[in-house]
C-alpha cells in the first residue's frame, strides 16, 4: 500500500496522486483533518502531510521548499518525523540539486493570517512555517505505528498577510468556492491586488511541490 498524503486543498490532492499517493483534502477543517489523518493511517503506509504552508521565518521566500525534522502542535508537543524516510527524500532532493529547509513546523488549527500574527508565532516557537495538516498526520501515524513525514512548499511569506477573500475562498471539501471569493471581493474591492499576489505565490509553492515529487519519485 503506497503512502498517504494529507492535504487542505483538493489541488494538493490531486497534485498527489499524479504521483501514485493517496491523497485526501482536508478543506482546512480540524475535525475532518483528524478523521481523515486516521482513516489514512489505517490503510496507507505511512502518512506524508503535503502542500502550501505559511511563511513564519522572514528569510524565506514563497515557493521555499520544506521538509521539517519536528513538527509543533500548538499545545507545545513535539512530533518528529520518520528518520529514514526523511533522510531518503531528502537525499533524492539533493541528487536533484533541490534544497529543503530542515527546520521545526509549527501546526495549528487556524490559519496565521496576518504578518504581526505571524511574528507572534515565529518569536514564541521558531519555526519556519504554519500548516493545518501536519500534526493530525503525525499523530495518526504514530497511534498506529505507521511514519509520517511532512513535505510542503511556502505560499505566503512571513511579511505579507492573507486577504480576507482567500481565508472564504475554500469549501470543506477542499475545493474553491468562487462564489464566497466573489461576494468579499465585492465587499472589499481593495483586496484584489493581495488576493492576485497570493493566488500568484500559491501556484509558485505547488509548482516547487511537483518538481520535489518528481525528484523523489521511486522513494515514494
Amino acid at each position: 500500500m503506497p503512502l498517504a498524503a494529507l492535504c487542505g486543498f483538493m489541488a494538493e490532492a490531486r497534485l498527489a496522486r499524479r504521483f501514485g499517493l493517496i491523497a485526501f483534502a482536508t478543506g482546512g477543517d480540524a475535525a475532518r483533518g483528524r478523521v481523515l489523518a486516521a482513516q489514512a493511517a489505517e490503510t496507507a503506509d505511512g502518512l506524508i502531510s503535503f502542500g502550501i504552508a505559511g511563511g513564519l521565518a522572514p528569510r524565506l521566500a514563497a515557493g521555499t521548499l520544506l521538509l521539517p525534522r519536528m513538527v509543533i502542535a500548538g499545545n507545545d508537543e513535539r512530533l518528529t518525523a520518520d528518520s529514514r524516510l526523511h533522510r531518503s527524500f531528502l537525499a533524492a532532493l539533493a541528487a536533484a540539486g533541490l534544497h529543503a529547509e530542515t527546520g521545526d513546523l509549527l501546526a495549528l488549527e487556524a490559519i496565521v493570517a496576518t504578518p504581526h500574527a505571524k511574528a507572534m508565532q515565529h518569536a514564541q516557537y521558531g519555526a519556519l512555517a504554519v500548516d493545518l495538516e501536519s500534526q493530525h498526520a503525525a499523530r495518526a501515524a504514530r497511534a498506529v505505528g505507521k511514519p509520517f513525514l511532512v513535505l510542503r512548499a511556502i505560499a505566503d511569506p512571513a511579511r505579507r498577510g492573507l486577504p480576507p477573500a482567500a481565508l472564504v475562498g475554500l469549501h470543506p471539501s477542499g475545493r474553491t468556492a468562487p462564489g464566497r471569493v466573489l461576494a468579499s471581493l465585492l465587499r472589499q474591492p481593495g483586496q484584489i491586488p493581495d488576493l492576485v499576489a497570493t493566488a500568484r505565490d500559491t501556484k509558485r509553492a505547488l509548482a516547487t511541490l511537483r518538481t520535489a515529487l518528481t525528484a523523489i519519485g521511486g522513494t515514494l
